[in-house]
């Protein structure tokens, strides 16, 4: 790895694989470091990611989205709270949120947000976050999707999932990586291969308030979606990268979804007056809004 020092800061990724590999989970293993320069000598995982086996294996989905689960199943039964991985607070969850505000309905309306309706977007979503608060908190890793998980076949049992991409790991509810993982912003997931993860999750920790559960997960469903929404409209206006909007489509369909729980109704309405279904863009029309 080499992340320079200026750019990107390569201590978080030390401590958190630490703290994956103590638990026996498939981090790469640091095998040296030089922190002042940005460089880290990895374990080289393979080119395994769950993305490629499932393009040349696509019978595999259910087994590699279930062993997925498992994973967070261990996680989050045998995870201690650690000091220094930072908190998911609701500071960094609505500056999150408002990445749709600052990117994405600007380029679907032709003109910034109000400042009525960034403060009615604030309130809303802040009365939100405590309600996904009522879940137990976890190592939340954050990008845990297909492009960031390698298959380990010769390794027994949620070792054979490999992690990357954990840096930005944080401290919150234990609903976000399932959200990360089912409601992915780069690939459609079949229902019942969801369903199945959902259910698995909710048999594993049978304490958990079913209610309490559902709502969290359809909060930060439509968190995670609105982020996305601003980023991947970031990606193609500051970055020329417009591959991104190929995917907005279908970040627009989970996020829809979300809405419909009924603690989301009046984050819905927000929506349906600001961005109402008339001015959703398509791919076509963000790149020449």
């Amino acid at each position: 790895m080499d992340a320079p020092p200026e750019k990107e800061n390569i201590r978080p990724f030390i401590a958190v694989a630490k703290i994956l590999r103590q638990l026996k989970l498939s981090a790469p293993n640091v095998l040296a470091q030089d922190t002042e320069q940005g460089f880290l000598l990895l374990e080289d995982l393979g080119d395994d990611t769950y993305t490629r086996v499932l393009a040349t294996s696509p019978q595999r989905e259910a087994d590699l989205y279930l062993l997925a689960t498992d994973l967070l199943i261990d996680l989050h039964r045998r995870f201690k709270t650690a000091g220094t991985v930072p908190l998911y607070d609701d500071a960094l969850l609505m500056t999150e949120a408002g990445l749709l505000l600052n990117w994405y309905l600007p380029a679907a309306t032709g003109k910034p947000a109000s400042e009525s309706d960034r403060r009615e977007y604030a309130k809303l979503w802040g009365v939100l976050f405590a309600q996904a608060r009522d879940v137990p908190e976890t190592l939340v890793l954050r990008d845990y999707h297909v492009d960031n998980l390698i298959w380990l076949p010769e390794r027994d049992g949620v070792s054979a999932c490999g992690l990357l991409d954990f840096q930005d790991a944080v401290i919150g509810p234990a609903t976000y990586d399932l959200v990360s993982l089912l409601e992915d912003a780069r690939r459609d997931i079949p229902p019942e291969i969801a369903k199945r993860c959902l259910n698995r999750y909710m048999a594993a920790f049978p304490n958990i308030d079913m209610d309490a559960f559902q709502r969290s997960y359809a909060i930060l469903g439509a968190q995670r979606s609105a982020k996305i929404l601003g980023i991947f409209t970031r990606l193609d206006r500051r970055d020329g990268k417009p591959d991104y909007l190929g995917h907005l489509p279908r970040v627009w369909r989970w996020l829809e979804s979300d809405l419909t729980h009924p603690v989301l109704s009046e984050l819905r309405k927000w929506f349906d007056r600001v961005l109402p279904p008339a001015i959703r863009m398509t791919p076509k029309q963000a790149s020449k809004s």
